[in-house]
């Protein structure tokens, strides 16, 4: 029996910002050479898949990576719309600047700022001034949960309908924000943790979402204070099948959409072999393996530095 609504979370492919390793958030760098063969991989993967709508966040290397599922998918196409809800989090007066791992031995976070350092925060409330802090991307994420999927789920619930199946396009850390948020909904209502981190450039994740106790076709009324239980399972994490036959090697040129378009690209106009790029290391807390800890997990030392 086909789930009542899937789920695939995308994170888009690599951008010129990814090699460089830098604080990209809200920065809006496009994607490389190498992202944009990603992509047509990616795109050609998933175009067996008939998707009822594809989401994605506006930064370029998110909305690029989505026009790329979009113009595989078969006719009629889905829509595709973006949503700022779907941006990655925002680092404040950090972004575009490199990141370091460790703090500097004797130097305040002030005085890190005031040397252009910028460290991996250890705390998930804390954030860069001007930026977002994991706790509130957290809470963006579940409103685009809310706005953007649920909406899905109810409709599907009311009619009875099964099989709809929604793309979401986005970020490393905000994707491994946003499943939890979906799972939070499941009828168990526990938070499964923050385990779902260090997707791939390109690569998905797969959530299913069921109706506890119903029967295929069958349509259910309710009130919206008082939905009906929900099963929500990840079927997929951190897939990229499409990426195994790339070439490698590095280099840093970033795909211009002057010159020639996405639907050009993957239809053999254009691009050149030599320019082809491999993957490289990507932001930092969803591709490297940081502890991000709560505030009371923090030792007197550490809580010292901040």
């Amino acid at each position: 029996m086909a789930p009542t609504v899937t789920v695939t979370f995308i994170r888009h492919g690599e951008s010129t910002d990814n090699l460089r390793n830098v604080w990209a958030g809200w920065k809006d760098s496009p994607l490389s050479n190498h992202g944009m063969n990603a992509t047509k991989a990616l795109g050609k993967s998933l175009s067996h898949i008939r998707f009822t709508a594809i989401h994605a966040s506006p930064l370029k290397r998110a909305l690029w990576t989505a026009q790329a599922v979009h113009d595989a998918q078969q006719e009629p196409q889905p829509p595709l719309t973006t949503s700022p809800l779907l941006r990655e989090q925002h680092w404040g007066i950090a972004e575009g600047n490199p990141w370091i791992m460790q703090f500097k031995p004797g130097l305040t976070l002030e005085e890190h700022y005031a040397r252009n350092l910028y460290p991996v925060l250890p705390d998930r409330s804390q954030k860069f001034p001007e930026g977002e802090s994991l706790d509130d991307l957290a809470q963006r994420a579940k409103q685009a949960i809310n706005d953007i999927v649920m909406p899905y789920v109810w409709q599907a619930v009311k009619t009875g309908e099964k099989g709809t199946h929604i793309a979401l396009v986005s970020h490393g850390l905000c994707i491994s924000e946003l499943v939890p948020a979906l799972l939070c909904k499941d009828v168990s209502g526990i938070h499964p943790g923050h385990k779902y981190r260090g997707l791939l450039n390109t690569a998905w994740a797969r959530i299913t979402i069921n109706v506890k106790g119903a029967k295929e076709g069958e349509a259910l009324a309710f009130i919206d204070s008082n939905p009906p239980p929900l099963e929500i399972r990840v079927v997929d994490f951190n897939s990229h099948d499409h990426l195994d036959d790339m070439k490698g090697g590095i280099g840093s040129a970033q795909f211009d959409p002057k010159q020639q378009s996405i639907r050009a690209f993957f239809g053999g106009g254009g691009g050149d072999a030599d320019l082809e790029e491999g993957r490289s290391e990507s932001n930092v807390r969803d591709e490297v393996d940081v502890e991000v800890q709560d505030e009371d997990t923090l030792t007197a030392k550490e809580a010292q530095k901040l």
